[in-house]
């Protein structure tokens, strides 16, 4: 509610597609070198990492699918899908 940052998290070449943050607490970006990562929310520490072998260009998305939530990205030529515990 100050608008000032909680936490940051440094990038080489920043993120490329965009940021996408869930209710349960995680935090997911990309960059351009394929790497597809998670964050905890609250403290910005990282909690996981995917070479994609791509680069990522687009903003991940979130869904529902038989009760467990996934995450999906575009990575140069293909889609990754990620099922969260």
């Amino acid at each position: 509610t100050t608008g000032k940052p909680v936490w940051s998290f440094d990038l080489v070449g920043g993120p490329s597609g965009g940021v996408l943050s869930t209710a349960g607490g995680l935090v997911f970006s990309g960059n351009k070198e394929g790497t597809f990562f998670a964050l905890d929310a609250r403290s910005g520490k990282p909690l996981w990492r995917f070479q994609t072998g791509g680069p990522i260009n687009a903003t991940a998305i979130s869904y529902l699918q038989d009760g467990q939530q996934r995450v999906a990205v575009a990575a140069g030529n293909a889609l990754f899908v990620f099922g969260l515990r």
